[in-house]
């Protein structure tokens, strides 16, 4: 057999030892879960039910590390800001910690109204529910991120209860105003996200990265934009991370959130200005500005998520055991501690486990990011969050995300095909020459473009030689050269895909589920 034969069964080898440790230790982490809530709740008359709830919330907690927190630390490791390691040790840290500290006291058990526990009269049908509805939804994450299809899983639970209330009490259980809410919310989420991260980018680059001398402009405009940061992760963290631990009110927030950007302007101003002595005079200089601040956002997001996303995860659970531990259930019950503890460790330990997949997709598959642009998109997402839990909409942290990155990568293709079209008219206008002097200065007065890019471009032409120089007819033909994708389209068509089919997905599950936890339950 030849050497390269014994290589290929080698790396095959690794590659099934590496996804059998990684199985091996969820299942260790579910198995330490079962063995604890059997041994703290033997005592009740179905502890049986008690502890096939904690297991499937566990496994749920698990899908979300894996899948959503991507979306928080993959623009910072995509753009090289953080090691892969480095955001899976910080996310782990500020998720368990945001679950823990700020998850909550009590929660809703039924997910934004969807379906009112008092038609669900019968406290068994009511544990059935909710387990369907865990269930469910965590197998549509569990086969989403197979698929490195980064979804919300807020609206994965939302379709698992609504799914497991309609197969118990039918169509009329479902508060059908909020799911055509959560329906708005697919376009609305995404589309504003990114509307935001390319004004961002945009002004960014218009302020700073188009100058002759864009380490000059970073001194002004860089330490502004870290403290809107500042003032907006305040506000965010405030109202959504530390909301169950006391109350803000959004005044509060916004005015803490203004001092707390002022202190960090008068910090970061001379660091920049020090710090931009040091630093090449290109984009790649003003990229490190950005760092520190990329670390720090992901930390927060992380912190923020864990708080509001750990009750996707154990929300349903808390349910079950309130109703098994002779509560009545119901609207609203107080999520024990050890459900907390679940999870957050379910939480971080799927991302150390399963997060590289989509933190790779989320950082570096759907268009190139560097740290400008990764620190556009968590500053999109941070007021995107606030300005509609001002409003009251239902949406989903992971699309605002996602939308931001695409929102950055159609900026970057709107402005090159703009460059594309100065230099399509100059050479039009020069037909029978290559004129290729005339099209580089007017490339060079051309203010919408970082230098590097106009030298790309200026290359390009000078390949094509007298070619060219076209004629009206070969315009098209010119175009399609010039032109180039920076939104990977078959990333997009996936994720959005995935999105649209998340809740009745989850909702078909979830009532498959419920249908035969009923059937080995009745008599």
């Amino acid at each position: 057999m030849q050497i390269t034969e014994y290589l290929k069964i080698e790396k095959a080898t690794n590659l099934s030892r590496t996804e059998a440790g990684r199985l091996g230790s969820a299942v260790i982490f579910i198995v330490v879960v079962m063995i604890y809530t059997g041994a703290a709740f033997a005592h009740i008359e179905q502890s049986y039910l008690l502890i096939a709830a904690a297991v499937i919330g566990a496994y749920m907690a698990l899908n979300i590390g894996a899948n959503d927190v991507a979306n928080n630390v993959g623009p910072a490791v995509g753009s090289f800001a953080l090691s892969l390691t480095g955001a899976i040790v910080i996310a782990a840290i500020f998720e368990a910690a945001g679950a823990i500290i700020a998850g909550g006291d009590v929660v809703s058990t039924v997910k934004k109204g969807i379906i009112d526990p008092a038609d669900i009269d019968n406290p068994n049908v009511f544990v059935w529910v909710m387990m369907g509805a865990l269930l469910g939804a965590a197998i549509w994450l569990n086969a989403a991120t197979w698929l490195g299809a980064p979804v919300s899983t807020t609206h994965s639970i939302v379709g698992g209860v609504m799914g497991a209330g309609i197969a118990a009490a039918g169509w009329e259980i479902v508060n059908w105003d909020s799911m055509a809410k959560i329906a708005l919310s697919w376009v609305v989420s995404p589309v504003t996200g990114g509307l935001i991260a390319a004004a961002f980018l945009f002004t960014l680059k218009k302020l700073v990265l188009f100058k002759d001398d864009p380490i000059a402009a970073a001194e002004r405009v860089v330490p502004v934009m870290i403290s809107i940061m500042a003032w907006a992760f305040t506000t965010y963290i405030a109202l959504k991370g530390l909301s169950k631990v006391i109350k803000v009110s959004f005044p509060s927030a916004v005015i803490a959130g203004l001092l707390v950007a002022v202190i960090i302007w008068l910090i970061v101003a001379p660091m920049v200005r020090r710090n931009a002595q040091h630093l090449s005079p290109d984009r790649d200089g003003v990229n490190r500005l950005f760092t520190i601040p990329l670390i720090c956002s992901a930390a927060l997001l992380s912190f923020a998520h864990g708080a509001n996303d750990v009750a996707n995860a154990v929300g349903p659970l808390a349910g079950v055991v309130d109703v098994l531990t002779a509560g009545e259930g119901g609207g609203k019950v107080a999520i024990p501690l050890w459900v907390m503890v679940i999870g957050a460790l379910g939480i971080s330990i799927g991302l150390a486990l399963f997060g590289p997949k989509l933190i790779r997709t989320v950082g570096s598959e759907i268009t190139e990011l560097d740290r400008a642009r990764a620190f556009c998109i968590a500053l999109a997402a941070a007021i995107t969050v606030i300005i509609a839990s001002q409003l009251g909409m239902p949406i989903s942290s992971t699309h605002v995300a996602l939308g931001a990155v695409f929102g950055v990568g159609f900026l970057r293709e709107f402005l090159e095909q703009r460059m594309s079209r100065v230099v399509e008219n100059v050479l039009a206008r020069h037909q029978g020459q290559p004129d290729f002097a005339q099209a580089e200065e007017v490339l060079r007065t051309f203010q919408n473009a970082p230098p590097e890019d106009k030298k790309r471009l200026l290359s390009e032409l000078k390949k094509m030689g007298p070619e060219a120089v076209i004629s009206a007819a070969q315009r098209k033909e010119l175009r399609q050269a010039l032109k180039r994708q920076l939104v990977k389209r078959s990333s997009l068509l996936k994720i959005v895909s995935a999105w649209i089919i998340t809740v009745p997905v989850s909702a078909c599950l979830a009532a498959l589920f419920y249908f035969a936890l009923r059937g080995m339950m009745l008599p």
